[in-house]
């Protein structure tokens, strides 16, 4: 044991890590720079493009859902009717179920009119209904409502944003397989420069 201090070693240095060098790396290839900025592209449209578009689509699917829901209110309205006869439905049923009837009703102008509409299953011919009708005075569809509009709103936003990943995983895959091909395509071509010196072909 030695007790003077730690044991000198002789000898040269070991050598010290050096930093590495700044600049552009020369095993990085242009397929390879190209690759990056794909990659770079691609996770932007995943953050930042695709709930744009979504967001962006599902406000004007609702805002248009939501004007033609303001003209088929504005163009419809609810009247009373009576039926002219009763309701087709289950005997001693207590199922209001919606079922087409015969209706009879006076417009605005005091004109008298019959239609077939949808009313409850159980009525007779007593029962007063509420039908809507249009401007003209005959009988139209309910106005759509406006949670018809959210959920159009919903629906075409999942529709853009699924498209929108779609595009954007298909076109990623494509560049992908293109570069692939031209590298694979390039290290042939240095190849067959390479191997005959590598292989000692040329010195036979």
């Amino acid at each position: 044991m030695n007790t003077h201090g730690p044991r000198r070693v002789f000898g040269p240095r070991p050598p010290l890590l050096k930093r590495p060098a700044r600049g552009p790396n020369p095993l990085r290839r242009r397929t390879d720079r190209i690759q990056t900025w794909c990659t770079v592209l691609f996770a932007l449209i995943l953050v930042a493009g695709l709930p744009a578009a979504a967001i962006s689509a599902g406000y004007a699917a609702h805002a248009s859902q939501m004007r033609v829901v303001a003209a088929e209110t504005s163009a419809r309205h609810q009247i009373s009717a009576r039926l002219a006869d009763a309701a087709p439905g289950p005997a001693h049923s207590d199922v209001r179920e919606p079922r087409q009837a015969r209706v009879r009703w006076v417009a605005d102008d005091g004109e008298r009119h019959t239609g077939t509409a949808t009313v409850a299953g159980d009525g007779d011919s007593r029962d007063e209904v509420r039908v809507w009708v249009n401007r003209e005075g005959a009988l139209a569809q309910p106005p759509s409502s406006p949670s018809t509009a959210r959920t159009m709103g919903w629906f075409t936003g999942c529709i853009t944003a699924a498209t929108v990943a779609a595009l954007a995983f298909t076109g990623r895959a494509r560049v992908r397989r293109a570069l692939d091909r031209r590298r694979y395509a390039r290290w042939e071509a240095e190849w067959k420069v390479v191997e005959p010196a590598w292989s000692g072909r040329n010195r036979r």
